[in-house]
């Protein structure tokens, strides 16, 4: 089931987050992932945040956080990636939006695959100044 997350859920997003970024972005420092957590944290509740809800769980798979037409961030727990939890979350926030747009890293192979068969085209490229690595812009309409 997919929801608006609760404000007692934000440990355990923010542990998806954490653990998501580390072993997707191999090419980035664990510790850069580590230093970004509390201004993500802090910025958590401004975004719109929709989870993947296990309904005979009731744990937390993943989430999708908006900001306007924005994907600031697609998660899914390491142990149901390849699940089509992330294509649930993402057939549902292009059920609410008639256009979506993200940045991506260029050097996350799987994302990038996931992001243009879900429809996303790759509008522009440029390099993150924090780290230093290519990323697209890219868009679904």
């Amino acid at each position: 089931m997919i929801r608006e997350r609760k404000e007692t859920e934000i440990d355990r997003i923010m542990e998806i987050w954490l653990d998501t970024n580390q072993k997707a972005h191999s090419f980035i420092s664990p510790r850069y992932w580590e230093e970004h957590f509390a201004p993500v944290k802090e910025m958590m509740p401004k975004a719109r945040v929709y989870v993947y809800e296990e309904e005979r769980s009731g744990e937390i798979l993943g989430f999708v956080g908006l900001s306007g037409d924005y994907i600031a961030g697609i998660f899914v727990c390491e142990k149901c990636q390849s699940q089509g939890v992330g294509k649930q979350l993402m057939d549902f926030v292009k059920s609410i939006k008639g256009r979506l747009s993200l940045h991506v890293y260029r050097k996350n192979k799987g994302a990038v695959a996931f992001y243009k068969r879900e429809g996303f085209t790759v509008a522009s490229e440029e390099k993150e100044e924090s780290t230093g690595e290519q990323e697209y812009f890219m868009v679904w309409k």
